[in-house]
């Protein structure tokens, strides 16, 4: 169509009719006079909206999944969160639930050695110069400990104090090959020292090479002059292995300590001594056997085949003698 002023003008009145049917078709409402020229269209032109929606729908409904995946995500992941701060927060108190048993089973400990000990948690294991067996504690100087003192725990003896910072402490395990404690056994009193062996047990050069001594016999420290680095009576392990004596003058034995070296936590610094040596004081209790029950079973005495026919023999001549005595008695007539 040419751009004339004829095209010009029907172009304005189709404007102003479809403003006009607009106008009469909200005013009207449900009543409206173009409801039935509406319905119309709508069964002339349903089917090809419907054919495109169907073409259009599934774009739709994939960016509508995208964003609502998006929303997902973000849900799940917050709730992903806030499962793993549940967890760290059960964790948690599952960690200080077991270190309030350990820190009661030192207490227990302290109190059956009357050692006076100061509380510590371990921060870091292995040392920067070296490849020592050792810790290092969060207490130091500040908490009143020093050079040479006994570190031990619910179990037993951990080791030895061998630097001390303002804030924290360097302790030399038991089981470092440079460790040496004097020990003594539970009820010989054989002297010994052990020696630390890494991960393997402890092994115990008793002096006296014709010590009687067997598996699962435990030893105890022996103690220091002035109770430096070791104070007595600390638990240190139970006896596994025996070397045969060999006619020296030392014997060697093999002791698994009590004290789990690759999983320290909370431990005790002695820094009070005991007034008296606790001697096996600080040793647990060795459980009781339990008791053995005993069957005696009484066999009853079975005579012989010949007796046992004898037996019955007699007892039915004692049986006919009885029936023939009391017919005798029925054929008398008084």
């Amino acid at each position: 169509m040419r751009d004339t002023r004829e095209s010009r003008l029907l172009l304005v009145l189709l404007i102003a009719i479809a403003f006009a049917l607009i106008t009469v078709d909200i005013r009207g409402g449900q009543e409206s006079p173009v409801d039935g020229a509406r319905q119309a269209a709508a069964a002339v032109f349903g089917p090809v909206e419907n054919g495109v929606a169907a073409a259009v729908d599934p774009i739709g409904n994939a960016i509508g999944a995208v964003r609502d995946s998006g929303e997902r995500h973000t849900r799940i992941a917050a709730l992903e969160k806030e499962n793993a701060e549940l967890k760290a927060e059960l964790g948690s108190d599952d960690r200080n639930r077991n270190r309030l048993r350990e820190l009661d089973s030192i207490l227990k400990t302290a109190g059956a050695g009357q050692y006076g000990i100061k509380g510590a948690q371990v921060i870091a294991i292995g040392a920067a110069q070296g490849f020592s067996w050792t810790v290092t504690v969060d207490v130091g100087a500040r908490d009143g400990i020093k050079r040479d003192m006994t570190v031990l725990n619910g179990s037993g003896l951990v080791g030895r104090v061998t630097t001390v910072g303002p804030s924290t402490s360097t302790v030399l395990l038991a089981n470092d090959p440079d460790f040496t404690v004097g020990t003594r056994m539970e009820k010989s009193d054989e002297l010994g020292f052990a020696t630390g062996q890494g991960d393997r047990p402890l092994l115990v050069q008793l002096l006296n090479g014709k010590a009687k001594v067997k598996p699962g016999d435990r030893l105890v420290t022996f103690g220091s002059r002035a109770d430096k680095p070791f104070v007595p009576g600390v638990p240190v392990g139970e006896v596994v292995r025996v070397d045969p004596a060999g006619g020296g003058l030392t014997r060697n034995i093999y002791v698994r300590p009590y004290v789990g070296f690759t999983k320290l936590d909370i431990v005790g610094v002695v820094v009070q001594a005991p007034r008296a040596d606790p001697r096996d004081m600080v040793l647990p209790q060795k459980p009781k056997p339990a008791p053995t029950v005993t069957v005696t079973v009484t066999p009853t005495a079975t005579p012989p085949d010949g007796q046992q026919a004898a037996d019955g023999q007699r007892n039915q001549q004692g049986q006919n003698q009885q029936n023939q005595q009391g017919q005798d008695q029925g054929d008398v007539t008084p």
